[in-house]
């Protein structure tokens, strides 16, 4: 057979970024609709509440300035939910790592952080199904927004930015220890710990003078303190939604974000090299 060589090779025409995105962002978002993952997750936020709530009603319902215990405890419950699914980034990050996936990735024509962005949007998909189905239980229980549609903007922007810090943190986890059974030990322990140790499940002055400085100042008690104002309440007894009670929250979310970022560059780059 003779080939004209006047006739030009097909040329395969080219992939944008976005599209790769996708197709990576699809590939791990499609998997948690039959695995049991996504029903997981749903699960999670109801174990959440029912185990919160049901327990503590009792107990701390009368010490709490809110108009009743679902007020005062569902931004815990909220920040539970998204901090559970932020382990589904870090067990994702180290199975790609451990699997050879990310090596595969970096020997092909994909922007260097089209992978991550794909993690992170499936990561963000799971704290959007974790914040719907927490805040509906937090209604179950008698939780309302009481601060206008603002403050119910305010609460799901705030929440998805907390969503957003804690999955770059469990994906730089997995990537860093490239040990998928790791990953959920090292991001349940802080979970609990700082769960307990906040002003999520009672007012501060609750604790012991020792801890009290702790407890009013890591970050899952500012974040609570920012959610409370935000979602706002009937008695007027919620803290205002001002820039003294959000900023130390957004600091924190800011602070873990810029830290994350700057570990998984590093990481990153260690990893190319080995």
């Amino acid at each position: 057979m003779i080939v004209d060589s006047a006739i030009p090779a097909a040329v395969r025409p080219p992939v944008s970024a976005v599209q790769q995105w996708w197709v990576l962002t699809v590939r791990m978002i499609t998997p948690t609709l039959r695995n049991g993952e996504l029903a997981t997750q749903i699960v999670g936020s109801i174990v959440f509440t029912i185990g919160y709530y049901l327990p503590l009603k009792q107990m701390m319902g009368a010490v709490q300035p809110l108009s009743g215990y679902a007020q005062y405890l569902t931004p815990l419950i909220v920040l539970q939910a998204i901090w559970f699914a932020a382990i589904s980034a870090a067990f994702r990050s180290a199975t790609d790592s451990v699997q050879g996936i990310n090596r595969r990735f970096r020997a092909m024509p994909i922007p260097a952080l089209t992978p991550l962005a794909s993690r992170m949007t499936a990561s963000m998909y799971r704290c959007v199904v974790a914040l719907i189905v927490s805040v509906a239980c937090g209604y179950v229980i008698g939780f309302r927004f009481d601060n206008g549609v603002l403050g119910i903007v305010g609460f799901v922007v705030l929440v998805l930015l907390i969503g957003a810090a804690l999955a770059l943190i469990g994906d730089l986890i997995g990537i860093a220890t490239q040990n998928p059974e790791a990953t959920a030990p090292m991001m349940l322990i802080p979970q609990l710990t700082l769960g307990l140790a906040s002003v999520g499940l009672q007012p501060v002055e609750r604790f012991p003078e020792w801890i009290q400085g702790f407890v009013r100042n890591q970050p899952l008690s500012q974040w609570v303190y920012g959610l409370q104002a935000l979602a706002g309440d009937s008695s007027g007894n919620a803290p205002e939604a001002t820039f003294a009670v959000l900023g130390p929250g957004l600091a924190w979310v800011l602070g873990c974000i810029v830290v994350a970022l700057a570990l998984h560059t590093w990481v990153s780059r260690k990893r190319r090299s080995e």
